[in-house]
């Protein structure tokens, strides 16, 4: 197993290249690195809603595994992102059987994550995975590391441009400055979409 990499989450922000789409954001504990990972809105309303502590009226599906597992006497231990093909990141959750018994239930991030948040369990990625996929904060944007859950929505008008953007019409010197700029701006879907841009190129 590769090093893991504890994450913690950073926030949602509104997605803007995919209609009801939601970036989540994993930050490196005590790091620079940013993973955003893209999501669809039913779970990144579960996500807010336990970050929220907010209780439904009715038990959602992330609180139905949880009242499962633990009638059955089954512990999630950590979630682990562990793998990334063409874009699509992969997830475990890494649980504990009576007994002892060891065992890794393969999940989408998104669920993973919604479960591990009900658990109270740290989330852990790989080096590899953040060298692969991870933006990097500068030193500058620290200080202002954003509260994304209540971010302002992007004007009509920057989203129109960003549609209309086709990345591959770019160089890579273009690229980087665009990537900065998103950085700097702290939208990271946007940051992701350049990394891959620039990840195709090199």
């Amino acid at each position: 197993m590769p090093d893991k990499v504890k994450m913690e989450i950073l926030g949602l922000s509104t997605g803007q290249a995919q209609s009801g789409s939601f970036a989540l954001v994993l930050g490196e504990f005590e790091g620079k690195r940013r993973l955003p990972i893209i999501i669809g809105m039913f779970e990144a309303q579960a996500i807010a809603i336990e970050i929220e502590s907010i209780t439904p009226n009715r038990p959602m599906t992330h609180d139905l595994f949880k009242s499962f597992a633990y009638h059955f006497d089954f512990q999630v231990k950590e979630i682990l992102i562990s793998d990334l093909k063409e874009g699509v990141f992969f997830a475990k959750l890494i649980c504990d059987k009576e007994g002892g018994e060891s065992v890794e239930i393969d999940a989408r991030p998104s669920d993973a994550i919604a479960i591990g948040l009900r658990f109270g369990i740290d989330i852990f990625t790989t080096d590899q995975i953040l060298n692969e996929a991870a933006v990097v904060i500068s030193e500058e944007g620290d200080e202002e590391d954003m509260d994304l859950l209540k971010k302002t929505k992007k004007s009509t008008e920057e989203v129109k441009n960003k549609s209309s953007s086709k990345l591959g019409d770019f160089s890579s010197e273009k690229l980087n400055d665009l990537l900065n700029k998103a950085l700097a701006d702290e939208d990271y879907e946007r940051a992701a979409a350049l990394r891959d841009e620039l990840n195709r190129r090199n």
